[in-house]
């Protein structure tokens, strides 16, 4: 079952500040003790909002990209599983999922490297 999928990072878009310092903290904190030290390192978020895309569209236009590097190559069949692992510690923080819902973000993803994202919710 393939839950997640890949797409390419968009230059079309604009960070946006962070709304609520409470949030960020929750984020900050979930993620950087998610995988150990030795094997990745949490680089932190970005707010994106797609200007091209028109506030009435029925597509994903804000969204939440969390970041991490590796410090050795994610092998491919690790992939889905790091990605879970992501979105899994995500979805059970009901005060984060309820607090990015709040603000009227769509998606998530986790960005692995500069040249992709994969979606989680």
């Amino acid at each position: 079952m393939r839950y997640f999928s890949r797409i390419p990072c968009l230059p079309t878009v604009l960070a946006l500040a962070v709304s609520t310092p409470a949030m960020a903290d929750d984020i900050d904190v979930l993620m950087a003790d998610l995988f150990p030290k030795s094997e990745a390192t949490y680089i932190g978020y970005d707010r994106v909002e797609r200007m091209d895309i028109p506030e009435t569209a029925p597509v994903d236009r804000r969204y939440l990209i969390v970041d991490f590097r590796f410090h050795n190559p994610l092998a491919l069949d690790r992939l889905q599983t790091t990605v879970h692992k992501v979105c899994m510690a995500m979805l059970e923080d009901q005060e984060l999922m309820r607090s990015l819902s709040t603000d009227g973000y769509d998606m998530v993803a986790v960005a692995f490297d500069r040249q992709s994202q994969y979606d989680c919710l």
